[in-house]
């Protein structure tokens, strides 16, 4: 199987000032290129040649692993934005959420503080199990929760080139931001 760069729902300064356009095409144009590329060369002649992105990184190890786990989580990172997003989530998440958390707020402030809490580089994420029950996962590197059986619902980009341009060292402050921008109604329907 052969993967592509997957295509923004969105021009690529249309994020602004949450997410610049030349964050955007660095971190999209040029750096998930490179781990598509990657993964596609790696694949050929592996037990992995007609397997789906979950299967590679639920199965896979090394390169292979962290490429394959690079472009899933940027699949979903980059379709979960709009520039008319924002807001708080609606329906069953919502409720999943407010069960979980208390509100709303409450999972947000959790949510950040992982997301600044995870030494060097990695992902946070939004995540729930087989019954619907909701965790925050903090993954290293190019990890997803689909390692341990869950599904990702919402993930925030940690790695510095995902932020370095519009906010330096300023992690916190990025992920503060990024709610301005999360289109609910795609994160709602990964629940």
């Amino acid at each position: 199987m052969t993967f592509e760069l997957v295509k923004l729902p969105y021009e690529t300064g249309a994020l602004a000032p949450v997410i610049s356009q030349q964050t955007i095409e660095l971190h999209h144009g040029k750096h998930l290129q490179t781990y598509v590329n990657n993964l596609n060369n790696l694949i050929p002649g592996s037990k992995f040649e007609n397997a789906t992105l979950e299967e590679i990184v639920k199965g896979a190890e090394g390169g292979l692993f962290n490429n394959a786990g690079q472009v899933l989580n940027h699949n979903l990172y980059f379709t979960q934005f709009s520039p008319n997003g924002g807001g708080n989530p609606t329906g069953k998440l919502a409720e999943a959420i407010n069960k979980t958390w208390g509100s709303f707020d409450n999972f947000k402030k959790e949510f950040e503080k992982a997301g600044t809490s995870l030494f060097g580089s990695g992902w946070v994420w939004l995540a729930k199990d087989n019954v619907g029950q909701l965790s925050i996962t903090s993954e290293a590197n190019g990890s997803n929760p689909v390692t341990k059986g869950l599904v990702p619902l919402l993930g925030f980009d940690v790695w510095e080139h995902s932020y370095y341009i519009d906010y330096q060292n300023r992690r916190a402050d990025h992920l503060s931001e990024l709610w301005k921008i999360i289109d609910w109604d795609v994160v709602g329907k990964r629940y």
